[in-house]
């Protein structure tokens, strides 16, 4: 066995892993987070709502093809930025997997992120304690 800490660690394994203790900027950073991801997700609805119920009517029934033009990529970055962001929250721990696998679906379906960013806005209301806790 050598001197080196790293050599011990390599040959043995590692010790005992810290214990992260909670804190409340920890929480702060949390609910943060969270307001993100709600915010994209009202981001993703709004956009694909537009995209769906204005831009590609126009497109096809008015030969107005700017609006999908605009309002395609605009969705397509809410909807990268949004996914982006669920799986940071899930990385972090803030949301489960089954979680974040509706969180995910709901950006397939029209009017369902809204129905997201009621989740988050009550997963962000939950006692501070309890988020603590985690």
């Amino acid at each position: 066995m050598g001197t080196d800490r790293w050599q011990d660690e390599w040959l043995q394994g590692p010790g005992q892993p810290e214990k992260v203790v909670p804190t409340v900027e920890r929480a702060q950073l949390d609910l943060r987070q969270l307001r993100w991801l709600r915010i994209a997700a009202v981001a993703e609805a709004t956009t694909l709502i537009l995209l769906i119920g204005v831009a590609v009517p126009l497109k096809h029934l008015g030969e107005w093809p700017a609006g999908v033009r605009v309002l395609g990529p605009t969705h397509g970055f809410a909807f990268v930025a949004y996914l982006w962001l669920v799986l940071q929250s899930f990385g972090a721990g803030l949301v489960s997997r089954g979680e974040a696998g509706r969180l995910v679906l709901a950006a397939f379906v029209p009017m369902a992120g809204f129905l997201a960013a009621h989740f988050l806005t009550s997963r962000a209301a939950a006692p501070l304690d309890r988020r603590l806790s985690r």
